[in-house]
């Protein structure tokens, strides 16, 4: 008797999108009733994969096939009509329809062929909360009055909804408590022993030997393991599977010495309620201060909330010890420190304006008078900046859209040297930069940082930080779980700290 065939199958699935190839060649095969987990580092291809099976995206090449047979998943309405659901980490819920109202959205159960059941709908929905464990919510309850964890059960019950046979689970765990993660073990018991399979993507690797059956694992668009067993494969050896790179890091000599007077940026008891706890921190002239820790570990919102792009719950930031307003960017950016941003043509250029206007933006003041501009001044000016760095072409009146990524990258630092920043805050400065243009600025981070600049450095590259930082401090769920000279660590070490956790030191 021939044994029965998977329940998905992908074979060869290829994506790319302008500069980047995505997904190259990715196999992925998962039986019914199991928990398959997902695993790679940022930027491995896990997003892109799972819209390639939700429908959201098309691949380029490779075959989809669903029980045997070879389907087309044209748009996620045709993924969920074969039983395929996904529930993302930045969950797509309507927040101002009810808890039933989103359970059933576009497939509201009707009377007649057109009138809608709202009864039916609320009592429908309350039997499936009642199975997730939570009959505490309200079907009437309008979704945006509940809680992370709570929401995330709505959409789950939104999958519950339809004839589902597997649910992909983005990050499930991120926003609950160790009761609710619990909460969440029992419900994906439940749905395998009735024969769903799930796909379960986290970055927690004790969860996946918890609740794991067979792992494949990421690396730059490849899988670079298939099937491997959750329970049994050790955990070094996912780590090295998870980390194995193709490119070399060509990183600039650091001082010997350590960084000394008094620091330029102290950040005191600094906190966000949800996002990070109170953390203390200093960085001195000439110091680049790392910070280590994986997509949700509170990275970034450290970053935004020292710029005063969020307003901290408590704590506060000084620079040459003077106490910043919180929530204040003007506040920040006048007391020296400048901002590299990890989503920089959203978030830090004008892609359609000159490298000129992007690089003088920040510093406008020096060229107006009575109302105009010296263009003549404020092009000089960023001429002279932007040859500081080395940036190409050598011709400021550009459209930026036109530069490289490293280039563009480029932009944004002369804009911060031109406004003459005392504190450089760096997120993910090499995202989207090819590897050559990496090189060149790992030399310019740390030319500056030679000449007195303060930086701090968010990367999800752990060779990059160790690479480039002087001193780390590893992030896991919000928190400090290590701090030491970079000399003193390992891409290993880190990794252990981020994925198990380890006792603040």
């Amino acid at each position: 008797m021939a044994p029965e065939p998977p329940l998905l199958s992908m074979s060869g699935i290829t994506k790319s999108f302008p500069g980047v190839r995505a997904l190259d060649g990715v196999d992925l095969d998962v039986q019914a009733g199991e928990v398959h987990c997902l695993l790679g580092q940022n930027g491995a291809g896990k997003s892109t994969l799972i819209k390639v099976l939700a429908g959201a995206h098309q691949p380029d090449t490779g075959t989809i096939r669903w029980r045997g047979e070879d389907v087309t998943l044209r748009s996620p309405i045709a993924a969920m009509r074969l039983g395929i659901a996904t529930i993302y980490q930045e969950l797509d819920l309507v927040e101002h329809l009810s808890v039933a109202e989103n359970v059933y959205l576009g497939h509201e159960p009707t009377a007649a062929g057109f009138v809608v059941r709202r009864r039916t709908a609320r009592t429908r929905t309350a039997q499936m909360l009642q199975r997730l464990g939570h009959p505490e919510i309200e079907p009437g309850r309008l979704v945006g009055e509940l809680s992370a964890a709570q929401q995330q059960i709505v959409s789950m019950a939104r999958a519950l909804s339809h004839d589902v046979r597997l649910i992909v689970m983005d990050e499930p765990s991120a926003a609950l408590d160790p009761d609710e993660v619990d909460n969440l073990f029992r419900i994906v018991g439940d749905l395998t022993a009735d024969g769903v399979a799930v796909v379960y993507i986290s970055h927690r690797l004790e969860e996946i030997r918890r609740i794991g059956d067979r792992v494949t694992v990421l690396k730059d668009g490849r899988a670079v393991a298939v099937g491997l067993p959750a329970k049994s494969t050790p955990t070094r050896d996912v780590v090295a599977l998870m980390t194995g790179r193709n490119v070399e890091y060509v990183f600039p000599d650091r001082p010997v010495g350590v960084a000394g007077g008094t620091p330029v940026l102290q950040v005191q008891g600094l906190a966000r309620e949800g996002e990070f706890e109170p953390l203390d921190l200093e960085v001195r002239p000439g110091e680049i201060v790392g910070l280590a820790g994986l997509v949700g570990s509170g990275r970034s919102e450290i970053l935004e909330t020292i710029y005063g792009a969020r307003k901290p719950s408590a704590g506060q930031v000084l620079v040459d010890g003077r106490a910043l307003g919180p929530g204040s960017v003007r506040a920040a950016v006048r007391a020296g420190l400048g901002l590299a941003p990890e989503e920089r043509k959203a978030q830090a250029l004008l892609m359609l304006e000159s490298v000129t206007r992007n690089v003088s933006v920040s510093s406008m003041s020096r060229f107006a008078h009575a109302g105009w501009i010296d263009r003549g001044a404020e092009l000089g000016a960023a001429r002279a900046a932007t040859r500081e760095l080395s940036l190409r072409p050598d011709n400021p009146a550009v459209p930026v859209r036109t530069l490289s990524g490293g280039n563009q990258q480029k932009a944004v630092l002369a804009r911060w040297l031109l406004r003459g920043c005392r504190v450089l805050l760096l997120d993910e400065p090499t995202r989207g930069v090819d590897v050559g243009a990496r090189a060149e600025l790992y030399a310019v981070v740390r030319r500056l940082a030679d000449e007195g600049l303060a930086v701090l450095l968010v990367s999800s590259e752990v060779p990059e930080v160790l690479g480039l930082a002087d001193r780390v401090l590893v992030l896991r769920e919000g928190r400090v779980v290590h701090t030491a000279s970079a000399r003193d660590l390992d891409e290993h070490r880190v990794l252990d700290l981020v994925m198990e956790g380890s006792p603040a030191s």
